[in-house]
């Protein structure tokens, strides 16, 4: 299938909006025609909402936003509209029908800006499904994973169903999506996005939610249009000094930028490939003037123990969450309710004591939360592979290996909280894409914008078509 806006961007689509060039219907439908094409064969979205979709495009009362008509989709985690099927990736929930009653905050901001929502996507993972709801796979290869847990917006995304998506990020899972999928995923500094109404952010807020997208301008216009602090959010990140619009192409001071191509956590080998691609755009902003040096922040190197004491947090957070979803449909959560994985990590997390998990937290905190520092003392971006390796098969992956293998290079900066952006500046030999982390100090998504707009020319990436594509 071909149709005219299949590959243009958000913000190109709601361009064409604001000229009368188009109607917002005419581009809901295009969209849907590419989702009812495309997601057989991908899983990525799981609940369509398609006439309801039609009914606000050709509504007298669609919000005159900067992405007036531009459709998009959202995953089926957090960040939810009111009135509209959420499960968590829950059996329970979808077999109840269960509805949330109110647009979170970022939801409403979503709706203000003039985007229109098709559906929800499905929580990708990284080894087939064991539940009722199907297995996202990897439009560039669907024998292997988009990555999680914002696979399925990663997915659709990739394949050109929609020009951006929701996905949220607690220690990875936007910027591992993106890597797999060949996407750009910022994850934004704590307190950027609004978590709110009346909800906890995570530990330490390193829950994070913002969209996946095929270009950086599109990045600075959403975050443009739906950041900023609301009442009752626990962090608020300091304002930009000006739009992050105005980032993009804008000249740049010489930066000093380090470079880190090893695993300093649990010191596993990384693949080579995902190696030479920080090496690569090492030199490659070396040619634009930066200075730069292998150097990374020193609290994490050696055997700190963070991985033990996040396994301990994330196990019994799970058990807390599970907890609180008893409750709300009113009877315990049995085994057949979930997926196999949460249950055994809720279980694994309910044999761990309040003293162990404080424990742990504290460990957190005196380990990670000093990575700051390298960027007091001068450097102004880290550069880092987003994965420990390229994107592997379905049949090579356990859920035993998801941890070792993901989130070595994305879960510090969720507990620090510091902004951090996957970019698709490298292929693997076999063709998959290789995603490169830049990460900035608290606030800088500015700066992460800046590089990386001028990446995008130096090294562009929005062509790269997958296998699997409108």
């Amino acid at each position: 299938m071909h149709d005219e806006y299949a590959h243009l961007d958000a913000t190109a689509q709601a361009e064409l909006v604001r000229r009368g060039e188009v109607a917002p219907i005419e581009l809901v439908d295009a969209a849907i025609g590419r989702i009812e094409q495309l997601n057989p064969a991908l899983n990525a979205i799981i609940t369509p909402l398609f006439e309801q979709a039609r009914a606000q495009a050709q509504s007298p009362h669609l919000p005159d936003g900067p992405f007036r008509g531009v459709p998009f989709l959202l995953k089926d985690w957090f960040c939810h509209t009111a009135g509209d099927p959420y499960y968590e990736g829950m059996p329970v929930l979808r077999e109840l029908g269960w509805r949330e009653q109110h647009d979170t905050y970022l939801a409403a901001r979503f709706r203000a800006a003039g985007f229109i929502s098709l559906g929800k996507t499905n929580l990708g993972s990284y080894t087939e499904s064991k539940t009722a709801f199907p297995t996202t796979r990897n439009p560039w290869d669907p024998t292997r994973p988009p990555g999680g847990s914002s696979g399925g917006s990663a997915a659709a995304v990739a394949s050109r169903m929609v020009p951006l998506a929701h996905g949220n990020d607690g220690y990875g899972s936007i910027r591992i999506p993106a890597s797999a999928c060949g996407l750009v995923g910022l994850k934004p500094s704590r307190g950027r996005i609004s978590f709110g109404p009346a909800r906890s952010p995570g530990l330490l807020g390193h829950i994070a939610e913002f969209v996946l997208t095929r270009t950086v301008r599109d990045v600075a216009a959403v975050l443009d249009a739906v950041a900023g602090a609301m009442p009752g959010d626990l962090f608020v990140a300091p304002p930009p000094t000006r739009s992050y619009g105005m980032e993009l192409g804008a000249p740049s001071p010489k930066l000093r930028v380090g470079l880190l191509t090893q695993d300093l956590i649990l010191e596993l080998p990384l693949h080579g490939e995902c190696v030479q691609a920080v090496r690569d755009i090492g030199a490659l902003l070396e040619s634009l003037g930066h200075a730069i040096e292998e150097s990374y922040p020193p609290a994490l190197l050696g055997p700190t123990g963070l991985g033990e004491a996040l396994r301990i947090v994330s196990a019994s957070d799970t058990a807390a969450n599970l907890d609180a979803w008893s409750v709300r449909i009113g009877r315990p959560l049995r085994l057949d309710d979930v997926d196999a994985g949460v249950w055994a990590r809720a279980e694994l997390g309910r044999t761990y004591s309040a003293v162990q998990v404080h424990a742990s937290v504290q460990r957190l905190v005196a380990g990670i939360c000093r990575a700051p520092e390298w960027w007091a003392s001068g450097f102004d971006i880290l550069v880092t592979p987003t994965v420990q390796q390229p994107t592997p098969l379905f049949s090579d992956m356990t859920d035993e290996q998801i941890g070792p293998v993901f989130g070595l290079f994305t879960m510090p900066w969720s507990i620090t909280g510091q902004p951090a952006i996957s970019l698709p500046l490298a292929r693997s030999s076999e063709g998959l894409p290789i995603g490169v982390q830049l990460v900035a100090a608290y606030g800088r998504e500015d700066l992460l914008i800046n590089v990386a707009s001028q990446l995008e020319v130096m090294r562009p990436w929005r062509d790269r078509l997958p296998l699997i594509h409108a």
